[in-house]
């Protein structure tokens, strides 16, 4: 019993920050809160019901924690997630609330007037 809680308390200290993410959400903060912005929240999970894994891996992201430099200016040009959200496939990365939704001691605004998402 006492190895079982042991490991339970060991298994707490590899658990990410709570952010205001869900089971299988991926919390993306490398670049954000140095940006004064809230982490992104990338609702893996939401995609996967709809895409197969080979959609996204390997030839837009690489399926390794760290390895892949995502940033405002390359999902802009159409690399990572600009290659569907690119306001043609998917919406357009206009409203910031919608990715940058994490916890964070960094607030924005709520989107204007981009209307419900799809």
């Amino acid at each position: 019993m006492a190895a079982a809680v042991g490991c339970f308390a060991l298994a707490g200290l590899a658990l990410p920050l709570d952010v205001g993410a869900e089971y299988g959400d991926i919390i993306m903060n490398r670049e954000a809160e140095k940006a004064e912005m809230p982490p992104v929240v990338f609702p893996h999970w939401f995609h996967r019901i709809r895409f197969k894994c080979k959609v996204c891996h390997d030839d837009i992201f690489v399926m390794k924690a760290g390895a892949n430099e995502v940033t405002m200016i390359k999902i802009i040009k159409g690399e990572f997630c600009g290659k569907c959200h690119n306001g043609r496939i998917a919406w357009a990365p206009l409203y910031c609330d919608r990715c940058h939704s994490g916890k964070s001691q960094f607030t924005i605004a709520p989107s204007q007037g981009g209307g419900a998402l799809p």
